[in-house]
């Protein structure tokens, strides 16, 4: 195997040569400076060069019984100083530890391993006490190793020492268990670095009039710190208290700012320490960020969020980092902007320029923020919404942007000195599927052949000698693979057969071999692309013969998340049969590859026949009933299976049309499951969706209920009418937001200037009302008050038969073209919703409500919302395909 220079080893290396060739020493230089290697004797240098102390008959003793130094396994993956020997015991062990007074960071370090049979991985679980103060309860560093995905964890802890006082860090194991410790360090910090200097006026204190005062008696907790937009800074990399300062904050946007932010750089501009001293935080931090982007109007849309899991019941202090670099920034309002946490203001005008005096000088703020909310169901967290928004008006900036530099959050300890929080949920375990034999294609069909002669139902025992055979003829060109997708991990190994180990499943949903998709797709010819995306391609083939073609949908290997949506598509397609669902034939993961394989949908999708395309468009009266089957098919996600599913990314590129224009919807891939309880109306969970169609309640609130669908399905009515996509970044600002626009022109009667002029004089009044009144209560701002899917069915049945009848009646054909007399019409409150229909039994139909068209008013959601119909979750085909 060979060697893995990961990137912190080699931005190490490179920044030792760096300091060993300058001779650069830090900005700062700590009183104390203690680092215990425990259960060594003498003295070792870790991997980045610093002298680990060992306390094996040294002046750190630890005081308990029964302690004892046990080397970790050969097995462990952590081979480095400290964490190669541990002090363990299943009594209380105190560290004594004579300091300077003062401010000190406390680091701890933890590999938690199973050192011999009494000293299970599992069975750690103690607390940890210094100064006064509990730092850790109950801690079981397994699991929070696991959670952490790392087979090592440092929890980092500030206290302060008075002047004569000895630290004591003591570990107390619980019932049963032992506790253990690696390493510990003890680092000075510059006086009220991060604690209230006493002449200070105190911290704003976010929701509340007074400051907020760190003061000596405080202890807090380093839960994050980032270096926004910028690489990993190891320790010796740091100012001189050996802080480690993250990359990758991208993981914690939201999908919206991790698709649109930008990453500026500095490369010219030479920092300047005039605000802050520069210890602050390293160069490095100050020389990189992440910003919105440069195009004022998309930044307007849009507030950079960051969202950070964090215990609750307690305060947490937020410092900011910022330095303006960027060559076109240099002087106060050129780049303001608004900051927000936990839905409170924290900046209503945030200026790095205006704060720091000039260009290239790093400065930072801070901030403390309660946390005392509830979590929501069984979590244990709860979030901290960081957003950073431009400002609205040109006049106050002249760049509508906002940057972030660098960030750290620290969580303050309680009245009872606690900084205690519970331990995190262990990963869930994927039990390995152990690959069962498959009989050869030789000895199978003689098999069969028996069976059928002895038993009865031939039929049935021919569909299973089907699958049987295909899947004893699946070809292998590897002897083993192994594919890893995020928390996901398939492997298989074959001799001369092919065995799948995957705990994808197969019951339902054939496997193919990459062998038999190559052949199908000619080796992923280009000409056989009918489909591009985000995702990956889409390619039309035939699969061993058949003169059915397939849609064979090959996503990005790259791509964790991807990966994570094509093991859900999976999951859920394969479950799922309905005539207005795309039905998922098969997947192939041989290899590393992610494809997937449906029913060949030959008209393509919705907007190919809306907009932007050189087919004809589809008439009135065929979209009508396009949507109706959409509307069906979402329907029957909500209420039709046993737990809801959520589409989350209903558009109309993801509503597909079959030779018959039978309309399916697509792309289950962000989907999720759903509340089975009446007590709990929502799920939370990070933002996912498509621009324009993202419900706004489900983006500012953080929680999902069928209702964001909803609202997403009345955009593509709006699509459905207007013909235009749902987002146009390069349109006037009025005009970029379909679902904005179409409400502002419903409301001030100018409706008829964005409809489709292909549908001009062929959409009855009385059916374009209805139709309206339909997709302005779906895209309510309120959620409850959108109707149920089961309702929008019925009300665009409604619509529908007005259609229908109208056709044969006298009726006014020249809806959409009227001008202001269909203006009038549109916002009447005496006309439009005040008829009744007749179905073609000529029976009376349930009375439709009159009201105003007004987007404001909810009082058109009411004349939809509660109207029970027949549920239309019927399947024509109960086949399934």
């Amino acid at each position: 195997m060979k060697p893995i220079i990961t990137p912190l080893y080699l931005y190490l290396f490179l920044h030792i040569l760096t300091l060993f060739v300058t001779g650069q020493s830090p900005p700062y230089t700590p009183v104390d400076n203690i680092v215990l290697a425990c259960g060594y004797s003498g003295q070792r240098n870790s991997n980045d060069n610093r002298k680990w102390s060992g306390d094996i008959d040294s002046k750190f003793t630890p005081i308990g019984n029964a302690s004892e130094s046990i080397n970790a396994p050969p097995s462990s993956t952590a081979s480095q100083v400290p964490y190669t020997k541990a002090r363990l015991s299943r009594s209380k062990f105190t560290y004594t530890i004579p300091l300077s007074p003062g401010q000190k960071f406390i680091r701890l370090h933890f590999n938690p391993d199973t050192y011999t049979p009494d000293f299970q991985r599992s069975n750690s679980l103690f607390s940890v006490t210094a100064g006064g103060f509990t730092l850790l309860k109950d801690f079981n560093a397994s699991v929070t190793a696991d959670a952490s995905g790392g087979p090592t964890l440092v929890r980092e802890f500030c206290v302060n020492i008075e002047t004569g006082e000895r630290l004591n860090i003591s570990f107390t194991p619980s019932k049963d268990a032992y506790a253990f410790i690696n390493g510990i360090e003890i680092v000075s910090m510059p006086t009220s670095f991060y604690y209230t200097a006493g002449e200070s006026q105190g911290i704003r204190n976010l929701g509340n009039e007074q400051n907020y005062y760190i003061e000596n008696s405080t202890a807090m907790e380093m839960v994050y710190r980032i270096n926004v937009g910028g690489r990993p800074i190891s320790p010796n990399e740091d100012t001189g208290m050996y802080r480690t300062w993250e990359n990758g904050d991208e993981i914690y946007l939201d999908d919206i700012s991790r698709k649109l932010s930008v990453l500026p750089q500095n490369n010219t501009i030479e920092l300047n320490f005039s605000k802050v001293p520069e210890y602050s935080a390293p160069k490095a931090v100050y020389t990189t960020g992440r910003s919105m982007g440069m195009n004022k109007t998309i930044n307007k849309s849009y507030k950079l969020t960051w969202v950070f899991p964090l215990d609750p019941k307690f305060n947490y202090l937020v410092r900011l980092h910022f330095c303006e670099f960027e060559s076109n920034i240099t002087k106060s309002r050129d780049r303001a902007f608004q900051i927000f946490m936990a839905n409170q203001t924290a900046e209503e005008l945030a200026d790095v320029i205006g704060w720091s005096g000039a260009n290239g000088n790093p400065v930072y703020r801070d901030y403390v923020v309660g946390m005392f909310m509830s979590p929501v169901g069984s979590q244990k967290k709860v979030n901290l919404f960081l957003e950073l928004a431009a400002l609205q008006k040109d006049s106050y900036t002249t760049y509508n942007d906002a940057i972030l530099n660098g960030l750290e959050i620290f969580k303050l300890s309680d009245p009872s000195r606690n900084l205690a929080g519970p331990n995190p949920d262990p990963p869930p375990v994927i039990p390995p599927k152990i690959p069962s034999k498959r009989p050869s294609k030789k000895k199978s069909t003689p098999m069969a052949a028996i069976i059928a002669g002895v038993v009865s139902g031939l039929l049935m025992l021919s569909v299973l000698g089907f699958f049987v055979l295909r899947r004893g003829r699946k070809a292998k060109d590897y002897s083993s693979s192994q594919v890893k997708w995020g928390l996901l991990s398939f492997s298989t190994t074959t001799k001369s057969t092919t065995s799948y180990g995957s705990s994808l499943p197969s019951e339902l949903c054939h496997h193919f071999s990459l062998v038999e998709i190559r052949a199908a797709t000619q080796n992923f010819d280009d000409s056989n692309v009918i489909g591009r995306g985000g995702f990956g391609n889409v390619y039309k083939g035939t699969i061993n013969g058949a003169s059915t073609p397939f849609a064979i949908k090959r996503l990005k290997a790259e791509s964790s998340q991807g990966a994570l949506e094509f093991k859900t598509e999976i999951e859920l397609l394969s479950q799922l049969r309905h005539v207005h669902l795309v039905s998922l034939v098969g997947y192939c993961d041989d290899n590393g590859e992610m494809i997937l394989v449906y029913d060949y949908m030959e008209n393509g999708t919705l907007r190919d026949h809306l907009y932007n395309s050189e087919n004809p468009p589809l008439p009135w009266e065929q979209r009508l009933q396009v949507c109706i089957g959409a509307a069906r098919g979402l329907h029957y996600l909500h209420t039709g299976v046993k737990c809801m599913i959520i589409h989350r990314d209903v558009k109309s590129t993801n509503i597909l049309l079959d030779d018959k224009w039978v309309a399916k919807v697509a792309d289950f891939g962000l989907s999720k499951m759903g509340t089975t309880t009446m007590s709990k109306t929502h799920i939370s969970t990070m933002v996912k969706g498509s621009f324009g169609y993202l419900d706004p309640e489900y983006y500012r609130r953080q929680q999902l209920t069928e209702k964001s669908d909803v609202y997403s399905f009345g955009v593509v009515l709006c699509e459905v009418l207007c013909a235009r996509p749902a987002l146009i970044r390069t349109a006037d600002k009025k005009q970029m937001n379909l679902a904005a626009w179409f409400k502002t022109c419903h409301g001030n009667g100018t409706l008829d200037q964005i409809i489709d002029p292909n549908l001009r004089g062929k959409i009855v009044n009385e059916c374009l009302n209805k139709f309206v009144e339909i997709a302005i209560s779906c895209m309510n701002d309120n959620g409850s008050e959108r109707p149920s899917m089961n309702d929008v069915i019925w009300a665009l049945d409604c619509a529908l038969k007005l259609q229908q009848t109208a056709e044969g009646s006298d009726l006014d054909f020249n809806a959409g073209k009227k001008g202001e007399d269909e203006a009038s019409v549109l916002n009447d409150s005496d006309a439009g919703f005040s008829g009744t229909w007749e179905d073609s039994s000529g029976s009376k139909n349930s009375r439709v409500t009159k009201t105003s068209s007004s987007y404001q008013n909810t009082t058109a959601s009411d004349s939809i919302k509660g109207l029970s119909g027949t549920v239309f979750s019927e399947i024509y085909d109960p086949n399934g395909r």
